[in-house]
């Protein structure tokens, strides 16, 4: 990731930041307040570490108006320091230029659809049928089937699988090794046979998508399974077929979506966290990790059903009194006792 040079007064100004320093002090890139060095913007979000400002050695630091008074460096004074933050780190480190053209060893399909202003890396396959928008990068290896459609200034990293009739809204990027519009898993019980349940649906990702690595998600079994705008998936994270996930959602990593859950808005979900299947979460709703969600959830608020880890010997005890209290339970409901 390529880094670029700011002064202070030029990102106070464009981020609406009350400097307290020398404006003309310029800084390329960014650190933890332990590790920074000159040139390096660093931040702090969280008062416990208000001791490392004592001896960072940044030349500034995006803080609050509680922690500035403790900063010996210039420092960004903001309301909500990790996001002003991120904001400027992005501008610090902007992503690889997308340099239009076509490798000589990718494949593209003559009916396939390729703007001018994209970038196809080596060995990528874009099949006939599909479309690459405008400013869009295919990393090296990737595979776009027929009937995907990639928006505008949308990123696929390395190995990134997308099957046919997706459609891919702008912004999005997607993480090396996802795949997207696999088969749902979907089988019909004959005696002690399965038999394959086809999937004939799509999957419909919005604008400003982000999908980890190494995350699949399924087509729908019979209509679309469905990531609205602004979602954030982390690495390795399975979506079935037919789940919808509201805009603005963030889940974090190894959870497991089952098929036809809706998730509603401005969800954080926690890591390796397991939804049964056609299961209904309102907006707005938090789960903690290592929760297991087996039914709806119709309020918004912070649910968890994980319980934190203790010591074996402890954890023992916590089990043996579970397993004397469901006999317990049993026995006054069979009056035997």
């Amino acid at each position: 990731m390529h880094t670029r040079e700011h002064s202070l007064g030029e990102i106070a100004v464009r981020f609406g930041l009350v400097l307290r320093g020398d404006p003309a002090v310029r800084v390329s890139h960014v650190a933890t307040l332990s590790n920074a060095g000159p040139g390096a913007l660093s931040f702090l979000a969280n008062s416990r570490y208000r001791r490392n400002l004592e001896s960072t050695r940044a030349a500034a630091v995006v803080l609050s108006e509680e922690d500035a008074s403790s900063c010996k460096v210039a420092a960004l004074v903001g309301l909500n320091p990790y996001l002003e933050y991120a904001r400027i780190a992005a501008v610090l480190h902007p992503g690889a230029a997308v340099l239009p053209g076509i490798h000589p060893s990718a494949v593209v399909g003559a009916a396939a659809q390729v703007a001018a202003s994209a970038m196809v890396s080596a060995q990528a396959v874009i099949e006939d049928g599909a479309e690459v928008g405008d400013g869009v990068f295919v990393g090296p290896g990737c595979l776009i089937q027929r009937n995907a459609r990639i928006g505008a200034d949308s990123r696929l990293d390395a190995r990134v699988t997308v099957y046919s009739n997706t459609r891919m809204g702008r912004r999005c990027i997607v993480h090396a090794g996802a795949v997207i519009g696999s088969d749902g898993f979907g089988f019909a019980r004959d005696g002690a046979a399965w038999v394959k349940v086809p999937q004939v649906g799509g999957v419909l990702i919005g604008d400003d998508v982000e999908i980890g690595a190494n995350t699949t998600i399924d087509r729908g079994a019979i209509g679309d399974t469905v990531i609205e705008d602004g979602v954030k998936l982390d690495n390795q994270i399975q979506v079935a077929h037919n789940v919808t996930i509201g805009e603005h959602t963030a889940i974090a990593a190894c959870t497991g979506i089952s098929g036809s859950t809706t998730i509603g808005k401005r969800c954080m979900i926690a890591g390796m966290v397991g939804f049964a299947g056609h299961l209904s979460i309102a907006d707005d709703v938090v789960v903690t990790g290592l929760s297991l969600v087996s039914a709806s959830i119709r309020k918004a608020g912070s649910y968890s059903s994980g319980i934190p880890i203790e010591e074996t010997r402890v954890w023992r005890r916590i089990v043996a009194q579970l397993r004397r209290l469901g006999r317990t339970t049993r026995a006054s409901r069979t009056g035997i006792g």
